[in-house]
């Protein structure tokens, strides 16, 4: 033992030198991997650029000076230093983040979280120690290199965390497109063959999903949650000599709805009812409708003066039944593809949402269609990216392939499921090739949830999407399929219903009031 106290220190040494060698050397063989990982990070994913390189570059330089005898007082407090850091952030990943990403590669790759805390942990006595040793050999009292040490980890961990609530903020509040992929937050289940592809969802209640097609637009197609029974029944019209262009279905609570804007038409008919009578003729031209009441609708139309999309409540118990609201979508390019969009409602909530399809914005109304909020989406494109021109006729032709920012859209309670068209930061081509992405975000406020992928079928991604509190159903080719929520994301939905449960009791009180 004698024999070893005066080479402890560079015996020490050495192991931090083999430590981060190998940490440095495997980050730089698989650079892109490492700065991916870091993307996902909880803590870290919106400074993973910078941090990538940093990281690589403070490991050897900590190498290179501790192999030099005049400078390894230094390389031992750079590994103290680097070790402390390492640590918090394995605490904060355990604690305090929203899930617990898979284990880091590298020489370390098969330990757990718990056991890289114990790990790190371990390395940080070993640099005290070896600056214990180094101190002691030239008979210096251990007050100065305690204390330096102690104000060493104290820096070393408040700048981890200082980079941890700021990285919070950044990703979810003020997002520069760096995608946070949560660790399994859904589980696909089951997978039911439709034989064909041209199904879309017209509806989601009472454990039955409905289906319109495309090809078939008077048939409606019933699948039960549980995957076992598909039902076709033919609709009947009370009127079909109309020049339909786009006959399209929805089902809301009891009732279906046929409907052809272009005509304009929308006919109701009684679920178990063959049979749909005309509700509303040449009362407004619109080329999207949401049902929110059996009388009431909030559509997408034009206006005919300079052809430019606009929302309006479409009102059949009213007179006049039709009310525009031509200030909620913004012009930027032309007034039509630039504010192109989805407009749906949120299930298990009275909210519309209309999400722009070349932009990164979305917007949140109530049923009167007064804008609640206007929220952004992660990527950065503020400005539609297309070229359009205005035909002699009126019409708008793009010009020019358009960069498409949002694709699918679903909600339910308050989070928004947007199948996104962009790559983000620091990800992976190869997965982009087989799988879509989908990122969520919450409609009460501006915060970004997270993201996750949807498997591909070959180069088909999905067409549509529904959800509701347990599921997210989508239609890729001719399949449709169920993915099971986990609590990343099904936590909000119980959130959601504790919400609903206190609205209702309001409203029971209020009611017992009067």
């Amino acid at each position: 033992m004698k024999k070893i106290f005066p080479h402890l220190t560079q015996i020490l040494s050495y192991f931090f030198v083999l430590l981060f060698c190998y940490a440095a050397v495997s980050k730089v063989l698989d650079f892109e991997n490492f700065t991916v990982q870091l993307a996902q990070s909880p803590l870290l994913s919106a400074y993973a650029g910078i941090i990538s390189y940093t990281v690589i570059i403070v490991e050897i330089v900590t190498v290179i000076i501790l192999c030099f005898p005049q400078t390894r007082l230094w390389g031992l407090y750079a590994s103290l230093g680097l070790m402390a850091g390492f640590t918090i952030y394995i605490y904060l990943i355990l604690y305090y983040s929203d899930f617990v990403p898979c284990s880091c590669g590298g020489i370390l790759e098969k330990l757990g979280w718990t056991e890289h805390l114990i790990f790190n942990i371990g390395c940080i006595i070993i640099a005290l120690l070896a600056i214990s040793s180094f101190y002691q050999r030239k008979q210096i009292s251990l007050l100065k290199p305690l204390f330096y040490s102690a104000l060493l980890i104290i820096m070393s961990t408040s700048i981890v965390i200082l980079l941890f609530i700021t990285s919070e903020h950044i990703i979810k509040k003020e997002n520069n497109f760096t995608r946070r992929f949560l660790l399994h937050p859904v589980l696909e289940d089951k997978t039911f063959d439709l034989g064909m592809n041209s199904y879309y969802f017209a509806g989601l209640d009472g454990g039955k999903i409905y289906l319109g097609n495309v090809t078939a637009p008077l048939l409606l197609t019933t699948v039960d949650t549980s995957f076992v029974n598909l039902r076709s029944v033919k609709v009947d019209l009370d009127r079909e000599n109309y020049p339909f262009r786009s006959l399209q279905l929805q089902v809301k609570d009891s009732n279906y709805y046929l409907y052809d804007g272009s005509i304009p038409v929308i006919f109701r008919g009684t679920l178990g009812n063959t049979i749909a009578h005309t509700i509303s003729y040449r009362d407004a031209f619109f080329t999207q409708l949401v049902i929110l009441d059996s009388s009431y609708f909030a559509i997408r139309t034009q206006s005919s003066h300079n052809r430019q999309y606009m929302l309006a409540a479409l009102n059949l118990q009213q007179n006049p039944k039709l009310q525009m609201h031509p200030s909620i979508l913004k012009k930027q390019i032309d007034g039509v593809f630039d504010s192109d969009g989805k407009l749906v409602t949120a299930n298990n909530s009275s909210e519309i949402l209309y999400a722009y399809t070349y932009r990164n914005e979305f917007i949140v109304l109530d049923q009167r269609l007064t804008i609640l909020k206007k929220l952004h989406t992660i990527d950065t494109t503020t400005v539609a990216k297309i070229q359009t021109r205005r035909l002699s006729d009126g019409t708008h032709k793009m010009s020019a392939p358009p960069l498409k920012v949002n694709g699918a859209i679903a909600a339910n309670h308050n989070l928004l499921f947007i199948h996104s068209n962009l790559k983000g930061k620091h990800e992976s081509s190869q997965m982009w090739k087989k799988a879509s992405v989908i990122d969520i975000y919450r409609t009460d406020e501006q915060e970004y949830v997270g993201s996750f992928y949807v498997d591909k079928q070959g180069e088909s991604a999905l067409s549509y999407m529904i959800a509701d509190d347990r599921y997210l159903y989508v239609l890729i080719r001719n399949d449709l399929k169920r993915y099971r929520f986990r609590e990343p994301i099904s936590k909000y939905f119980k959130a959601g219903n504790a919400e609903n449960l206190i609205q209702s009791r309001q409203k029971l009180i209020n009611l017992k009031k009067k």
